[in-house]
């Protein structure tokens, strides 16, 4: 195989997988203890037309706990955690849900007790529900250190 075949041939490959990108990761902070939570307050992200916030919402009340969500002007003062979250969108034939990051955060202190983050190119797309499960379920096994 010449050199050139072979340069085409890296080429060809590099232009197959590179629409193939997905990373999740998550974070929580050991000094917290996810035990101790019972409900959640979710704050709609201001230019969501999308409704995130009552996905991620639903979802919490399906795992069992007591959710919430509202603009986040008036946190109720009954919740154990206040979930914030940034979500990308993409445009490839359709508009996808690009990356979603969601943070716990302490409603007293606003400092972050975890965090997760979901990234998909066009190739490995998921829906948004997809999306909320896969970053609230990661959040969830990092914090019961799973």
């Amino acid at each position: 195989m010449t050199h050139i075949h072979k340069l085409f041939f890296l080429l060809i490959v590099i232009f197959l997988t590179s629409g193939c990108v997905n990373r999740v990761a998550a974070n929580w902070d050991p000094s917290g203890s996810i035990t101790d939570i019972k409900t959640f307050y979710v704050k709609k992200l201001g230019p969501d037309g999308r409704g995130i916030n009552k996905l991620i919402s639903d979802k919490l009340v399906y795992m069992g706990y007591k959710s919430t969500t509202g603009l986040g002007v008036n946190v109720p003062s009954n919740v154990d955690i206040v979930v914030d979250y940034a979500d990308k969108w993409m445009w490839d034939i359709t508009m996808y849900m690009l990356e979603l990051t969601i943070t716990f955060r302490n409603p007293e202190t606003n400092a972050p007790l975890g965090t997760g983050n979901s990234f998909h190119t066009s190739l490995t797309r998921k829906t948004p529900q997809e999306m909320v499960d896969e970053v609230l379920t990661n959040i969830f096994n990092k914090a019961k250190g799973t």
